[in-house]
């Protein structure tokens, strides 16, 4: 069951685990009768990332505490009752897992990591598939950037070798794709004097000199990679070619992207791999909730949101909610989509109970 808060809690991120609301998996209508606030977590990333941004902004979209003006008049055009909370996370692969065990109602997710996780294949091909994870949206693609200093003379994937590599966090979508990438050009994280780090000690570590290159997949322009490129000679590794090539057609969930040049300073445009970057919740969270928090979601209101707050809020977009999912809709948003005569392919549908 879900506790309540005090509202001064709202300001703090991370928010312990057991901060909830009350009653969104027995059922959200009784619930929001009580009248009172009721609080739904979104797992994000690090701050230094591009989750942790895009799900304030999805949290201000859905939200609409008790007290609040009504939508048409000025005010959040939300859920009435919902206050959503952003939590800072390790990444993608923490965020699964929690959602599964209910520890999150929601959170932020790479695309592979999920279908990975709902099939137990992969890197979870050891314990039991998390067949409980639902999806609410496709957001936008995130960017592989694999980031190096031009004094460590790192131009290429193969350059990594025996070099100081962060290939971020265990538990992060990004040292799952940095070891695909790495295998791809024959090497291991034993070929490399490897460093398991987040984004923001990476940053400092190669801004001190500590350290010659890191993976981070994010959201381009990641705001921790840009104040680094203003004090720090950089560049972004290409992840193109034969190897790249291979992973295209091993993992449908890999896309080619590139990096626009500007987007970090002096750093040319640069060819990569994306994946999408994805809105889930847990099969348990009540239909009705999730069908309303889906609606705030693509609210008119919430388009001018998106496109104010972040570059990246201004790829959210409706038309393209349903690519790349790889794990089914949940119920509730399963609804909201087929009530707006949306064709969901059959493989979105969610099983029968």
């Amino acid at each position: 069951m879900l506790r309540r808060q005090f509202l001064s809690g709202l300001a703090l991120a991370p928010l312990a685990a057991g901060a909830l609301g009350s009653g969104l998996a027995a059922g959200w209508p009784a619930a929001r009768a009580q009248d009172s606030p009721i609080f739904f977590r979104i797992g994000t990333g690090s701050t230094a990332g591009t989750y942790f941004p895009v799900g304030g902004l999805i949290a201000s979209a859905i939200s609409h505490p008790p007290g609040s003006r009504p939508c048409d008049s000025g005010g959040s055009c939300g859920v009435p009752g919902l206050i959503a909370v952003v939590q800072s996370t390790e990444g993608s692969v923490y965020n699964v897992q929690a959602v599964a065990k209910g520890q999150l109602e929601s959170a932020l997710s790479q695309a592979d990591v999920a279908y990975w996780a709902y099939h137990g294949e992969g890197p979870f091909a050891e314990q039991p598939p998390l067949s409980n994870l639902r999806a609410i949206a496709n957001l936008y693609p995130e960017s592989v950037q694999l980031v190096a200093s031009v004094a460590s003379g790192v131009r290429s994937v193969a350059d990594l070798a025996d070099k100081r590599v962060s290939i971020d966090l265990d538990g992060s979508g990004t040292q799952i794709d940095a070891k695909l990438i790495l295998k791809a050009w024959g090497l291991t994280p034993e070929d490399l004097d490897v460093r398991t780090v987040s984004a923001n000690e990476a940053v400092e570590q190669l801004r001190e000199g500590e350290l010659d290159a890191f993976f981070y997949v994010a959201g381009t322009p990641t705001t921790a990679i840009e104040a680094l490129a203003r004090d720090t000679s950089i560049r972004l590794v290409p992840i193109d070619g034969e190897p790249a090539e291979r992973l295209l057609e091993d993992y449908p969930f890999f896309a080619r992207g590139f990096i626009a040049a500007g987007l970090y300073r002096s750093v040319p445009s640069t060819v990569t791999l994306s994946v999408g970057a994805q809105w889930i919740c847990s099969a348990e969270i009540d239909e009705a909730l999730i069908y309303e928090v889906t609606t705030a979601l693509w609210h008119e209101n919430t388009r001018r949101l998106l496109d104010a707050g972040h570059q990246k809020g201004r790829l959210i977009a409706y038309g393209t909610a349903l690519n790349s999912l790889g794990i089914p809709l949940h119920r509730g948003a399963l609804r909201y989509y087929r009530e707006r005569r949306v064709i969901v392919p059959d493989v979105l549908e969610p099983p029968t109970p």
